[in-house]
């Protein structure tokens, strides 16, 4: 049987007539996508001689310059740390109100389960008179420079969407993270290391995986880089035995050749990504080792992170965002997944206190005396809270989405201060209330974005860390 021809089937005449109209004619539709995604004009896609990670201006003037996050992973108990219910305690072993559960959806426990009376104590603090957990005295001595908000809500009650959730607006994969967004529209002030660095520091690696800083549909230039916390920063960042720097200068001259012949040809974004990640890399190779080591700091700020050079710790991360930020940095996440207390909530609250408390009140003060929090936004949080109602026999509590508590320092936000409420036994906001949309698009507006104007066009619609929702909270302003 003969084959027929195919009649829609583009001639190659045709063929190299289209080709050659998209690669040469306005420059090329490619090389017009490429100079817009970096920022440049279209007629010059490869004049910024800074790169497409060159420090860029915002929508206007922002506070904030740069971000710490200590993202408590796994959900810290706002009643034991910083929401104190003396009416909980009185329901301590009695079964909630009826019309407290209407509606309620919960992870893994019966909401009929009885309500658990706070497990430690509260007292006030500094000018502010901030109250907070007997297992939190370091935070305790800067009372005066953070802003508690003990009125948060989310949409998830699980750990992976919840943290993807609080991380990029959205509860499924595939969106780009809040540090993503930043160093897209910020650009970095660091040539010589990541614009966006992430550490993990808990028992397990977030339940979000690598989507808590990951770039999305974003160029993957922007997603964070994990750092590790003993030995070389990033896996193979040390030469291999046998490679001199003249054999790597003359590998990379080659791998460059290659790649901008054909970022010149496809202007493919992901190819200048690759381009800027090796270039990155040997830059890298004497700056991270330099900035990681925290032994080069004085002894009294060792002591008063409770850092200890060589060891892995919560405490030598702080010192250690602290140093990235210096260095010009834009964006430092340390993920520190302990907080999910189903059961043994007395001893793990006890252990995850003592082993961040003084380090987060130590990078805040450290900041302080540096003149960095007036431009550093430190963020402090988990993905949810937990239930007022008991889990596992009688020491422990369930994801609660309701209500949880964050707090911010610096960067713009107002100091000593305590914004909203929840109602007598911590289980719903009351006034003040902040959605996870809400805290993003403040979080934004400090960095100097109107949060509905930074977007990025994908699948045919322009996209944004809020999605279509979020305002932002003017009483979080300083």
């Amino acid at each position: 049987m003969t084959a027929q021809p195919n009649v829609n089937r583009p001639s190659l005449v045709t063929l190299s007539a289209r080709r050659w109209f998209l690669q040469q004619c306005s420059v090329g539709l490619g090389a017009i996508a490429l100079g817009d995604l970096l920022g440049a004009e279209p007629a010059k896609p490869q004049a910024a001689n800074l790169g497409p990670l060159a420090p860029k201006k915002p929508h206007f003037p922002g506070k904030a310059k740069n971000v710490i996050f200590l993202f408590m992973a796994g959900g810290p108990s706002h009643l034991e740390l910083f929401d104190n219910k003396p009416e909980l305690t009185k329901w301590d072993g009695k079964l909630p109100p009826a019309d407290l559960l209407k509606d309620y959806r919960t992870a893994f426990i019966n909401p009929n389960s009885k309500l658990l009376g706070p497990k430690f104590k509260f007292a006030r603090h500094g000018q502010s008179g901030a109250e907070l957990s007997e297992l939190l005295p370091n935070l305790a001595t800067v009372a005066d420079d953070v802003c508690i908000v003990k009125s948060m809500v989310t949409d998830a009650f699980n750990h992976a969407p919840a943290q993807i959730f609080l991380s990029t607006g959205a509860q499924q994969f595939g969106r780009p993270s809040l540090g993503a967004w930043t160093l897209y529209g910020l650009g970095s002030e660091s040539k010589d290391l990541p614009g966006f660095v992430v550490f993990s520091t808990g028992s397990k690696g977030p339940s979000g995986g690598n989507s808590n800083w990951g770039s999305g549909f974003l160029p993957t230039m922007y997603q964070g880089v994990p750092f590790r916390t003993g030995g070389d920063p990033v896996l193979y960042l040390s030469n291999p035995r046998g490679v001199d720097d003249a054999l790597q200068q003359d590998t990379r001259d080659g791998l460059r050749a290659l790649n901008q012949m054909r970022l010149d040809e496809v202007g493919d974004p992901e190819i200048a990504t690759r381009i800027n990640s090796f270039e990155m890399a040997f830059r890298m190779q004497s700056a991270a080792p330099e900035v990681m080591d925290i032994s080069r700091e004085p002894k009294h700020v060792l002591e008063m992170y409770g850092a200890e050079p060589g060891k892995s710790s919560f405490a030598n991360t702080c010192l250690l965002a602290r140093r990235l930020v210096e260095k010009g940095v834009r964006f430092v996440e340390i993920l520190h997944e302990a907080w999910d207390q189903h059961g043994g909530l007395v001893g793990g609250l006890k252990k995850n206190c003592a082993d961040t408390d003084k380090a987060c009140a130590a990078l805040v003060k450290d900041l302080k005396q540096r003149g960095l929090l007036e431009d550093t936004l430190v963020i402090w949080g988990g993905e949810f809270g937990r239930t007022p109602m008991v889990q596992g026999g009688s020491d422990g509590r369930d994801h609660h989405p309701n209500c949880f508590t964050m707090w911010l320092a610096g960067g713009g936000t107002k100091a000593g201060v305590t914004i909203g409420e929840s109602d007598e036994f911590g289980f719903n906001a009351t006034s003040d209330k902040v959605h996870v949309h809400d805290l993003n698009a403040t979080l934004l507006h400090l960095l100097g974005f109107d949060h509905t104007k930074l977007t990025f066009r994908s699948q045919g619609r322009d996209f944004r860390l809020t999605d279509v929702h979020g305002s932002v909270m003017r009483s979080l302003l300083a």
